[in-house]
């Protein structure tokens, strides 16, 4: 298949897929990583797949028959739904635990490829950037709503671009002056935060486009990014079975950062502690042993777009906090803490 999923094996390692297991795919995209939980199950196994994209939800509509796998046994349901109705998809589904939780943050690869779909200053299309274009605003429509003091807080705390005042400013300008007809494409708006740029001097040694931080940000806010990540989260923890794990795949620093903060709190990380002791006065916290796993370098070679991901997992506790730290494939999950 063409579609390579990013940090397969370090995210199927880290699952510990059981023949008879449920596990849900919360982020279904081109079906890469489900075949791959879905070839591990046996008898009983079940695998749960969602997406928030119709686009996804089509293409998976004739699977897993076309993933050419024995019959293994196994059943396999995918549902329209966000993060954030994950809990809901569930109970469609009639499943109550799971063995294991993958989420694969971000935009896809397909979303990114299709100019119609609006989230590439690649390739010029109508600016929407929806994952889901039946609902809420378009790029544009939230662009052209929202007060610049509001685009500028948006391209700072999601895109960390530092010159989101001029930016912000730059966008209400252009809808002030050409009105209905300004910024109706990807195109027009990736060149008016270049200008805006470069007239500042800003240069990128990175090699990436100066309108990838605004970009980021306009996408992250239209979609409610944070806001479902963080609803995702809390649910697939609560639905987590004793020493299953949540696996959570991200490709940049903010949404890293969410995840890492999220593993932090409920390993009581952030806890109270006793003033004298130091000691956490709380025994039991919902997870233990958070790892991470970068790609290799082979793996950067072979599949380009895993070079910023950072995979971070955790196993529900049960009250053993030692019990199933020898099952960790150490040199295949690799990386530190």
């Amino acid at each position: 298949m063409s579609h390579r999923p990013v940090l397969l094996g370090a995210a199927l390692d880290a699952l510990r897929v059981k023949p008879d297991g449920s596990y849900l795919d919360a982020t279904f995209g081109r079906g890469g990583h489900a075949r791959a939980i879905f070839a591990a199950l046996g008898e009983g196994g079940r695998l749960i797949a969602i997406d928030r994209d119709p686009q996804a939800i089509a293409y998976g509509a004739k699977l897993p028959q076309s993933w050419d796998l024995p019959d293994c046994g196994a059943s396999f349901d995918l549902l329209h739904a966000r993060f954030g109705a994950l809990s809901d998809a569930l109970d469609r589904c009639g499943v109550d635990q799971l063995d294991g939780v993958l989420f694969d943050l971000g935009v896809s690869s397909p979303q990114l490829d299709q100019a119609e779909r609006g989230f590439s200053f690649r390739l010029d299309g109508p600016l929407d950037m929806r994952m889901n274009p039946t609902e809420g605003l378009s790029a544009r429509q939230w662009l052209r709503e929202a007060t610049s003091e509001a685009i500028e807080a948006v391209l700072r705390d999601f895109g960390e671009e530092r010159q989101a005042k001029a930016i912000a400013r730059a966008i209400k300008l252009r809808f002030e002056s050409e009105g209905e007809s300004a910024l109706q494409t990807t195109a027009e708006l990736a060149a008016l935060i270049q200008q805006v740029l470069r007239r500042r001097g800003v240069r990128r040694d990175d090699g990436k486009d100066l309108a990838t931080r605004s970009f980021q940000a306009i996408r992250m806010k239209v979609n409610q990014e944070l806001e479902e990540i963080d609803a995702g989260l809390e649910q697939a923890l609560e639905r987590l079975a004793p020493r299953a794990c949540l696996a959570v795949i991200s490709f940049h620093s903010i949404e890293d950062r969410r995840v890492k903060q999220f593993f932090a709190r409920q390993r009581g990380a952030t806890a109270q502690r006793h003033p004298i002791t130091g000691a956490v006065q709380v025994a039991d916290w919902p997870i233990h042993s958070v790892y991470r796993h970068l790609p290799d370098a082979q793996e950067v070679k072979d599949n380009p777009r895993a070079r910023s991901a950072v995979l971070r997992f955790a196993y529900k506790n049960a009250h053993d906090n030692t019990q199933h730290e020898g099952a960790i494939n150490r040199h295949a999950i690799g990386g530190g803490h």
